[in-house]
């Protein structure tokens, strides 16, 4: 099950736990961030192509695109024994913002997102069936795990993808990182 956990920017030791599906979302909400769960119409493998997984979940993948003029879609995975993982949870372990949405479906594995808005960082673990939209210009940060292991949907407006402005922040130090969440 997915977990948020809601802290006050100053202080990462104390946080507010909210359960539930309906909860997470409606908390989420609050600060301009969607949460769904998705349910796939066909059966996938670990081998499923990406063009498989996208079929899978066509139907909200195409409400989301018409939805926010959305104009790629595509799967993203990693493994263990990814040659470039310590890299690129380095990268993505810093504050950042971005000027288009950063949109992620969870079809296999887990990844914590930590998001700051109104002097509060919620903390959002996610698992397959998640989705979540994080709005333009919110500051925030991901941890996929010494070892990751995740399958994501995602969806942009833009050509050029996932690009990150960092904010230069060292606030994402302070808070737990994937294995103590």
């Amino acid at each position: 099950m997915s977990k948020l956990k809601v802290f006050h920017e100053d202080n990462s030791a104390s946080a507010r736990e909210v359960t539930g599906v309906d909860a997470i979302a409606g908390e989420l909400h609050k600060i301009g961030v969607r949460y769904e769960r998705w349910q796939a119409t066909q059966p996938l493998s670990n081998t499923s192509s990406h063009d498989e997984i996208i079929a899978a979940y066509r139907d909200p993948v195409d409400r989301l695109m018409k939805e926010y003029d959305f104009r790629s879609v595509d799967v993203i995975a990693m493994t263990p024994d990814h040659p470039d993982k310590v890299a690129l949870r380095k990268k993505f372990l810093d504050e950042h913002i971005h000027t288009d949405f950063e949109v992620r479906f969870f079809v296999e594995g887990e990844g914590l997102f930590f998001l700051r808005a109104n002097n509060h960082v919620h903390g959002i673990l996610c698992r397959p069936g998640d989705l979540l939209s994080v709005p333009a210009n919110m500051p925030h940060w991901f941890d996929m795990g010494e070892n990751p292991q995740l399958k994501c949907i995602r969806l942009f407006t833009t050509p050029d993808g996932w690009v990150a402005n960092y904010t230069g922040d060292a606030i994402a130090r302070s808070f737990p990182v994937f294995e103590q969440f």
